[in-house]
């Protein structure tokens, strides 16, 4: 197989590599020899590659047809690892609040157990304009708040990627209310 076809997925293994890698520069062993700031801003470092291998890896596959079953299948499973490792080690450093966190993760939960079941009836469940919202502004929020207090004082990083976080979470109740709404107005007609 050619690297054009495999670079997507290699990209993908990257993403989800580079999830345990971000998490240790998060914590406190790596704090002690880099120190609070550079150890924050490494991280934010590491979470901006992965969001970035996302963003190239499904462009690379469409631009040259070089998608796989397995890219397809690791591909949202990358994502959903990384946001959730990311929230849980922001609420557990107390830098993000667990309520939007929570609304974050359950709605990821959701869509992607109605996705798989819908998925088994050959349904397709689009991603819709809202969603993609969402998940920039929730990307941006965590980038922020992992940053945190190392970032530049105009940015109010703390502030700002909490503010973002709960907008988040209020984009995820909505677009989580409208997949589920659309699933069960399909199992009801049929």
């Amino acid at each position: 197989m050619s690297l054009k076809k495999q670079l997507p997925n290699i990209l993908t293994y990257s993403r989800i590599l580079a999830i345990p890698v971000l998490a240790v520069l998060f914590l406190n062993p790596m704090r002690a020899w880099l120190g609070d700031g550079d150890a924050d801003r490494f991280a934010a470092l590491m979470f901006l590659y992965a969001g970035a291998t996302d963003l190239l890896d499904g462009y690379l596959a469409r631009a040259w047809e070089a998608s796989t079953s397995i890219g397809k299948f690791l591909d949202p499973i990358a994502d959903k690892l990384l946001v959730a490792t990311c929230l849980m080690l922001l609420v557990g450093a107390h830098r993000a609040d667990m309520l939007p966190a929570l609304a974050i993760l359950c709605r990821e939960i959701l869509v992607s157990g109605l996705r798989e079941f819908l998925a088994e009836l050959r349904i397709s469940v689009p991603v819709s304009k809202l969603a993609q919202y969402k998940t920039a502004v929730q990307m941006i929020a965590i980038y922020l708040l992992l940053i945190g207090p190392s970032g530049p004082w105009w940015l109010a990083p703390t502030i700002s990627g909490s503010v973002l976080l709960w907008i988040a979470a209020l984009l995820t109740l909505v677009t989580g209310y409208a997949y589920l709404r659309n699933g069960i107005r399909y199992l009801s007609e049929n």
